[in-house]
């Protein structure tokens, strides 16, 4: 007999899905230097454009990089997004589809969905962390966007 997922609280649940939601707002607006601090210096991700990648400096570099100025409207669908956490509650994961908007190299813009699993590590401090993310565009969505927003901080 298989027990069930281990379902978040909803204390655990409701502050993941803050923490995501003011994530998000970092990515639209390009604000690296404000995005920082959600995730741990020695995080280790998976992403559209790197298999695999440790350290948040090279995960900037390498990923958000070539993500965020070229894409609009980033937001993660909290209404259908699941939060499971240790016994415990010392770690969180939240598996969320999110939704952006593309460009193609004329400047018209397409849909572009994705989702993404973030394991979260409570601090001592009782803040969430990121510790791991892996997203992913969904299927038959271009992988090249070409839009061309400014980083709002470093």
């Amino acid at each position: 007999m298989n027990l069930p997922l281990p379902e978040a609280n909803s204390e655990i649940s409701a502050a993941v899905r803050e923490w995501l939601d003011r994530f998000a707002v970092c990515v639209r607006e390009v604000d690296y230097g404000a995005a920082r601090p959600f995730w741990h210096p020695d995080i280790v991700i998976f992403g559209t454009y790197q298999e695999l990648v440790k350290s948040l400096s090279a995960w900037t570099e390498r990923q958000w990089d070539n993500v965020w100025p070229r894409t609009a409207e980033f937001r993660f669908d909290l209404a259908n997004t699941m939060v499971m956490a240790a016994p415990d509650g010392a770690m969180a994961v939240a598996i969320a589809p999110w939704t952006s908007t593309g460009f193609h190299e004329d400047g018209t813009a397409f849909d572009r969905p994705g989702r993404a699993t973030i394991v979260l590590a409570r601090q001592p401090d009782g803040r969430w962390l990121g510790v791991h993310s892996h997203m992913s565009l969904a299927r038959g969505v271009p992988q090249d966007s070409h839009g061309k927003r400014a980083v709002k901080q470093r």
